[in-house]
C-alpha cells in the first residue's frame, strides 16, 4: 500500500512557476514509476509526465515538454513536478500516481491511467492571464 499526498498548488500569473511535491508513504515507492496527471473542469483526466523508478527516464505530454520537469528523490520518498512558463490552460487539479511496480515506464506510459495503482487527492493549480 502506498499513500500519496500532493503539495505546492496555488494561484500564479501566466509566465510564472510552481513546484508540486508528492510525498509517498508505505512500501514499494522506490520500485514504482511515478506519474503526474491533471484534470481541468469539464475535461477528462490528462497524463502530464512520468518518471522511471530510478529517475533515469522521463516522459512528457507534448503540451508541457520543455516547460515542466518531473524528478524524484527516493531517499525522501518524494516526486516533484517543476512547472515553468505556466499558461492559463495549465489550470487544473494535479494528481500524482504510483505505477504498478511490475511494469516498465514504457508499459505504464502506453497503458495510461489503468497502469497506476495508487493516487493522491490532488492539488489545485490556477494560472491567471
Amino acid at each position: 500500500q502506498v499513500q500519496l499526498v500532493e503539495f505546492g498548488g496555488g494561484l500564479v500569473q501566466a509566465g510564472g512557476s510552481l513546484r508540486l511535491s508528492c510525498a509517498a508513504s508505505g512500501r514499494t515507492f522506490s520500485n514504482s514509476a511515478m506519474g503526474w496527471f491533471r484534470q481541468a473542469p469539464g475535461k477528462e483526466r490528462e497524463f502530464v509526465a512520468a518518471i522511471r523508478w530510478n529517475g533515469a527516464n522521463t516522459y512528457y505530454v507534448d503540451s508541457v515538454r520543455g516547460r515542466f520537469t518531473i524528478s524524484r528523490d527516493n531517499a525522501k520518498n518524494t516526486v516533484y513536478l517543476q512547472m515553468n512558463s505556466l499558461k492559463p490552460e495549465d489550470t487544473a487539479v494535479y494528481y500524482c500516481a504510483a505505477g504498478r511496480p511490475d511494469l516498465t515506464l514504457a508499459q505504464i506510459v502506453s497503458r495510461g491511467g489503468p497502469a497506476y495503482v495508487f493516487w493522491g487527492q490532488g492539488t489545485q493549480v490556477t494560472v491567471s492571464s
